[in-house]
């Protein structure tokens, strides 16, 4: 017994003594200036790899694993998606007045203030002593019979009217804020704030007292805006 408690008592310094040695290890090293900013370099290393990876640097997801929530009425990046169809859809094109066009002749052409002098001249409307430029186009058949007047797109009719001079006027408003005008009609077939398609009949060519030498026809106009300043049909509808 006594040699037993000789014995624990000369272990016992020992492990303190180890102990002491221990912790003095660790303060010689954290002494070092060297210690905490590679701890910190090797931490923010560690930080920035896992990052890295659930961010898609280790191929852990994909932008096709990914499904986000989108709101109501959202422009989506897939053409297939329900919200696209306003942005990839065909806008609409413009027709000619008249079902067929090679049926029909112009007889009476658009100013254009940019043309010849004997263009210009053959596009002067004459009433009494007065010449005026012609801000349409005036189509008519050569056997001077009348023939349907459609709409040249889909719109809104804003004016339905009977003129002393043009004769019945029909205005159609556009989305594109373009409007057509239809004078020197007849059995006109619309009224005002319908809608309507492209391509519907919406009256005949008839006469009117302003341009009363041309016999049955259509006088067509295209102007920017309702009372806007007229432009050249022809730079916005495509031949058929």
């Amino acid at each position: 017994m006594n040699e037993q408690k000789r014995d624990s008592q000369n272990e016992a310094p020992k492990t303190i003594e180890g102990a002491q040695h221990t912790s003095s290890a660790w303060k010689r090293l954290l002494a070092k200036k060297w210690v905490f900013p590679a701890t910190y370099i090797a931490a923010a290393a560690i930080i920035l790899t896992i990052m890295w990876v659930y961010q898609g640097g280790g191929g852990l997801t994909t932008n096709s694993d990914v499904s986000v929530d989108k709101p109501a009425g959202t422009v989506t990046d897939s053409v297939s998606g329900p919200d696209s169809v306003a942005t990839t859809a065909k806008q609409e094109t413009m027709q000619w007045p008249v079902k067929n066009r090679s049926e029909l002749e112009v007889v009476l052409p658009y100013f254009d203030p940019n043309a010849a002098n004997d263009v210009r001249q053959a596009a002067m409307v004459e009433y009494g002593d007065t010449f005026t430029p012609h801000i349409g186009m005036d189509f008519a058949k050569k056997d001077n019979a009348p023939f349907e007047v459609l709409a040249v797109m889909g719109g809104k009719v804003t004016a339905v009217q009977k003129d002393p001079l043009v004769g019945n006027l029909v205005e159609i408003t556009h989305a594109n804020g373009l409007v057509s005008v239809y004078q020197s009609l007849a059995e006109v077939k619309v009224t005002k704030d319908a809608e309507v398609k492209k391509g519907d009949v919406i009256a005949q060519a008839g006469r009117n007292e302003l341009e009363k030498d041309q016999g049955t026809h259509l006088h067509f106009e295209l102007r920017q805006g309702q009372g806007g300043p007229a432009v050249n049909p022809e730079q916005y509808i495509a031949e058929q």
